[in-house]
């Protein structure tokens, strides 16, 4: 098991949910949602560094068909963004359901689905994060897929 901080990001056209783990990679917080727009992947690379953390986790939104769609190319972009201003390492994963577990939580906490709009990116970044440390843990494998760097 790798040990160092990780941060994850739940990328969305409005705003971007960002959560990261502990230095012992086991347990995923919430940081922050930020809103998505021309300075977004320089707030992320920001934090990043801030934390200097290890790697990136992004979700990726695949639809429920495991198509990637126009949300799919959205997040594609902003991660080619992102690795065009840091060196560090990017891994996406499969985002499907978060955003719902997220809610669950909230809701099983006491939220409404009005209450929690304002926590429910970074929460799903929480659950997307938590997910993947969780594997990790288990298999000793980093889970995701790496994104490679263009030459």
């Amino acid at each position: 098991m790798r040990t160092g901080i990780r941060l994850a990001c739940d990328v969305g056209k409005a705003r971007i949910g960002i959560a990261r783990s502990d230095p012992m990679g086991v347990l995923a917080v919430p940081l922050d949602a930020i809103p998505a727009g021309e300075n977004a992947a320089l707030r992320v690379r920001d934090i990043a560094l801030e934390y200097d953390v290890i790697e990136i986790i992004v979700g990726m939104p695949i639809s429920m068909s495991g198509e990637l769609g126009p949300a799919a190319e959205f997040t594609n972009s902003w991660i080619r963004e992102l690795m065009s201003i840091t060196d560090i390492p990017v891994r996406t994963h499969d985002e499907r359901l978060t955003t719902v577990q997220a809610q669950r939580g909230l809701h099983e906490a006491g939220r409404t689905t009005k209450s929690s709009r304002s926590v429910i990116d970074s929460a799903s970044a929480v659950v997307l994060l938590q997910t993947c440390l969780d594997s990790e843990r288990s298999s000793g494998n980093p889970m995701g897929t790496e994104v490679r760097r263009e030459v």
